[in-house]
């Protein structure tokens, strides 16, 4: 899902703007050996035809990666926008084509599915060049590496981070953001004693919201599913994921409603909650900033603030990056143009000048993000340090079943509600999961 999407998708629905433990595991990954460089000349008199997603890039920063493209190779591009509409199933018949788009602008959890159908071409080969020494976000880069193979390149990404009405924080004692659980929950003690009306909520959680909610999870060590041979094995129900999943409902059940339980984060709306002063603080991207203050006018950049979630574990909580990644279909006719021009969009100075300096977005890379803190805005800042860790859902073609049949919402809210255990809601997810995600074994 592409961090633009996702953002339409928060008002539709999560509110939502929608690796391994540490920030990528993939700016040097693969083999050390084998390994191809990009050519970036020969091209003149060629056509490169990109396809982008509508709203993900502006025509500013595609306009100065085509001049340096064009500069660089001789050969002119042909930019085409997509509706979301249907995009699927017109990017499965594209891909399909003798003449598919040379390069396409893909969300992140989309990459497996057009990998398995053999639409996109494996770019393993010129994984280093094309990381350019950066390491590459885990959550952009892990669900577009297929068995070990890449797939696609990271473009941009969007963070989940606590919002927080830091002007009631600090009517409760509250002055500076926490950098630690013991102090989250500290701080939230102190919110409940000063509003102790029933349905308010310190830190607004609902229950389905499992983007949320999977953080813990992988903050424990745990895992959605992990790949052992041509299997996937489910992994909910392991001793890391059950504590994981434990620390969720404790949390939830002491700083939420219990209204809260067993609904998503649309009903009622978490944004219009915030604005109305019935909690302190949600889980959102940056996105929501604006819409909180339009539902409240009153509630200015300065009576807000944001920080990433800290982690049980003693560092910040992985989150689930939305995102964009970067696809060159297999039966592309200009395979070097196009890694030509797909290298020039992830470059760091692209990456640095365009997608964290004039689009807002967070970068794809860790050395992205620390390079673009000096010029945040104290609002942004949360999220670009949120995103530094990150994971992801299981890069298989059969996520998406899944994530569309709520089972995982439900999972979450069951915990939360206290209509199944922890142990038994993981057993039931696991036994689906395992169905779902080997059923092209």
């Amino acid at each position: 899902m592409t961090y633009r999407q996702g953002t339409l998708a928060a008002a539709l629905v999560l509110a939502l703007a929608g690796g391994l433990a540490a920030c990528g595991s993939a700016g040097n990954g693969g083999s050390s050996t084998d390994q191809r460089q990009v050519s970036a000349t020969g091209g003149k008199g060629g056509k490169l035809t990109v396809w982008v997603m509508d709203g993900d890039y502006s025509d500013a920063v595609l306009k100065a990666i085509d001049s340096r493209f064009t500069q660089q190779t001789g050969a002119k591009v042909s930019i085409q926008v997509q509706s979301w509409d249907d995009i699927t199933t017109k990017v499965t018949t594209a891909l399909s084509t003798a003449n598919p788009p040379d390069v396409l602008d893909i969300g992140n959890t989309q990459v497996a599915a057009f990998a398995a159908n053999g639409g996109l071409k494996d770019l393993t080969s010129y994984r280093e060049d094309l990381a350019q020494q950066q390491t590459w976000l885990a959550g952009l880069v892990d669900p577009a590496t297929v068995d070990g193979h890449l797939y696609g390149v990271p473009g941009f990404a969007g963070a989940r981070a606590v919002i927080y009405n830091k002007t009631m924080w600090a009517q409760a004692g509250v002055t500076k953001a926490p950098t630690t659980y013991a102090e989250l929950t500290a701080d939230l003690d102190k919110v409940r004693t000063a509003h102790p009306a029933k349905d308010f909520s310190p830190f607004y959680y609902p229950g389905q919201n499992w983007y949320a909610g999977i953080q813990y999870v992988w903050d424990a060590g745990g895992a959605i599913a992990t790949k052992k041979g041509s299997d996937w094995q489910p992994g909910l129900t392991s001793a890391a994921a059950q504590r994981g999943l434990r620390a969720f409902k404790a949390f939830q059940n002491a700083y939420s409603s219990p209204a809260s339980r067993t609904v998503d984060v649309l009903t009622p709306d978490q944004t219009q909650v915030l604005a109305d002063g019935k909690t302190s603080a949600i889980i959102a991207t940056s996105g929501f900033i604006a819409a909180i203050e339009k539902a409240n006018p009153k509630l200015t950049d300065s009576d807000l603030g944001t920080f990433p979630f800290p982690g049980t574990s003693g560092r910040n909580q992985p989150v689930f990056l939305g995102g964009s990644d970067w696809g060159i279909a297999a039966h592309s006719k200009n395979t070097e143009l196009a890694l030509a021009w797909t290298k020039i969009a992830a470059s760091p100075s692209v990456q640095s000048t365009w997608i964290a300096g004039k689009e807002g977005f967070i970068p794809n890379s860790s050395q992205g993000i620390t390079a673009a803190k000096a010029h945040l805005t104290a609002l942004n800042k949360g999220f670009f340090e949120a995103a530094l860790r990150s994971d992801a859902t299981p890069a298989s073609a059969d996520w998406a079943q899944i994530e569309g049949d709520k089972d995982i919402n439900s999972l979450f809210s069951s915990i939360a509600s206290g209509s199944k255990s922890p142990s038994t809601a993981a057993t039931a997810f696991d036994g689906a999961a395992s169905k779902v995600l080997n059923s092209g074994q």
